[in-house]
């Protein structure tokens, strides 16, 4: 009945995708007729026209396949919307780029080839309605399968929330994991999950409910539970100490038609990224920490970190020679000041800065390692401004530009006092797992200078868990305005 369920689902959304995607290709053809003035159709005397040129009949299956492959066909009853999106930008952008390949293949009269006068429609000064088509297309699917999408979890949330399209769970586990897994389900109740009864880790139970819920036996009568109380998932809820028993569970439930979930007995803390199971020559590896910056995710990432430094040279470039003119005019030493700091997987760089103390010797904090104190008589007058205004941070710029920090991340530090700290803080080497930043999570929420250690750990921490693209723009538009001058600065 599930399964049938899932088809039923699937085959409704490929038939709402398909006319959403006609209309993207409509809207697209129509935009690039009124944007070059070249006049609406005459519906309903022209459908074929009309058909040819929104080149709907090339783009839905291309569509359709590339969101197939994409996943967005499979159950996302326990998946983030945000995900989808996500899924759903890189499937359209693949099937316009596959569109644009086919039709060049094909020499498509809206593809234009050398023999067709490219070379004068790419000098020329009017708009090629080709682009103008491809570049609405390009935004109108996403924005539309997003759109429809939305609407079709919205309709399906509100459903499960009455009690309709639910799907049924056992939880095995008793003790505080099962609990919480079962707390966490019902709390979401968007998702359509019900948890229907629990059966204990152990053999035997004597115990008749948990939370509200029967607790039907013990692991020895699991199969003749499942047989007399179906259900259509099995979430396994095993604590550490029966983790031995895992293996002989998932070979048990292969005799039922019923989808298994293990939730690991691993405190939110110690998991700063999401899980995610790979297979490497039929062998499961289960990524249970990682940089979450590989991939595409890293190489936009530095795409940012390279155009922002280098922008931000040039913006400030007048900004540092007063700042340059200030610190020569302050004292005997050098302008930049360079100072050995930790980045990525534990690597050491030579952090740029000006010069705010007496000398350089005063900037190495000879001795025990610590941060500058407020009102220290080491640092100069001049320094002082630089520190409160954040201005002594801009030579950063070009460490960003050589690819040793990030303009977005937890703020680095040195060697000597992360070696203190690795031993004293639990997780504080997970801030190596991405690049240190110029600015950071942290930092636009006042956590600067001689603040908490633990209160700056947990926003890094949750910056790295969350760490996207739109969360560094987000950071670097805050910090034009809590980044540069702030109360804990000094």
């Amino acid at each position: 009945m599930l399964k049938q369920q899932h088809q039923l689902f699937a085959s409704l959304l490929v038939l709402v995708d398909v006319v959403v995607i006609t209309a993207a290709c409509f809207a697209a053809w129509l935009f690039r007729l009124s944007t070059l003035g070249q006049g609406l159709p005459e519906l309903p005397h022209d459908w074929e026209g009309a058909v040819r040129g929104s080149l709907c009949l090339f783009v839905v299956p291309i569509g359709v396949g590339a969101m197939w492959l994409s996943g967005l066909y499979r159950p996302r009853r326990d998946k983030s919307l945000w995900g989808e999106y996500g899924a759903i930008v890189r499937a359209t952008a693949g099937a316009v780029v596959t569109l644009v390949v086919v039709l060049y293949l094909l020499r498509n009269s809206i593809i234009a080839t050398p023999a067709d006068g490219a070379a004068e429609r790419l000098v020329s000064s009017s708009p090629d309605p080709g682009r103008v088509q491809f570049l609405a297309l390009a935004v109108a699917l996403p924005v539309f399968v997003s759109a429809h999408r939305s609407l079709f979890r919205w309709s399906l949330r509100q459903l499960r929330r009455r009690g309709f399209n639910l799907r049924h769970v056992a939880v095995v586990g008793i003790g505080r994991l099962g609990q919480v897994a079962c707390n966490t389900i019902e709390r979401n109740s968007w998702t359509g999950l019900h948890v229907e009864y629990f059966v204990s880790a152990a053999e035997r139970s004597e115990r008749k409910t948990c939370l509200g819920r029967p607790v039907r036996a013990g692991i020895a009568e699991l199969e003749r539970t499942l047989e007399k109380h179906p259900v259509d998932a099995v979430y396994l809820a095993v604590p550490s100490a029966r983790a031995n028993r895992l293996p002989e569970l998932l070979r048990r439930l292969e005799r039922f038609a019923v989808e298994v979930r293990v939730i690991p007995d691993v405190l939110p803390r110690y998991l700063p990224q999401s899980m995610a199971v790979a297979e490497l020559d039929g062998m499961p590896v289960l990524s249970y920490r990682a940089c979450p910056t590989q991939g595409f995710g890293g190489l936009s990432k530095r795409a940012l970190d390279i155009v922002g430094s280098f922008v931000g040279l040039i913006v400030f470039a007048p900004v540092m020679a007063a700042c340059a003119i200030g610190v020569r005019m302050a004292g005997p030493g050098p302008i930049i000041f360079k100072q050995r700091r930790v980045s990525i997987a534990g690597e050491t760089f030579k952090i740029y800065k000006f010069r705010t103390m007496q000398c350089v010797e005063d900037e190495q904090s000879p001795g025990e390692a610590r941060w500058t104190t407020r009102d220290d008589p080491r640092v100069t007058s001049f320094g002082r401004f630089l520190r409160r205004t954040s201005l002594d941070e801009l030579p950063q710029l070009l460490n960003v530009l050589k690819g040793q920090m990030s303009l977005v991340g937890p703020r680095p530090e040195r060697p000597e006092l992360i070696a203190r700290f690795r031993e004293d803080w639990r997780g504080y080497m997970l801030r190596q797992h991405v690049k240190a930043g110029m600015t950071g999570w942290a930092q636009v929420n006042g956590l600067r200078g001689d603040t908490s250690l633990r209160r700056r750990l947990r926003y890094d921490l949750h910056y790295i868990r969350h760490w996207s693209l739109a969360f560094d723009l987000k950071i670097l538009w805050l910090t034009l305005f809590r980044g540069f001058a702030h109360r804990n600065a000094h």
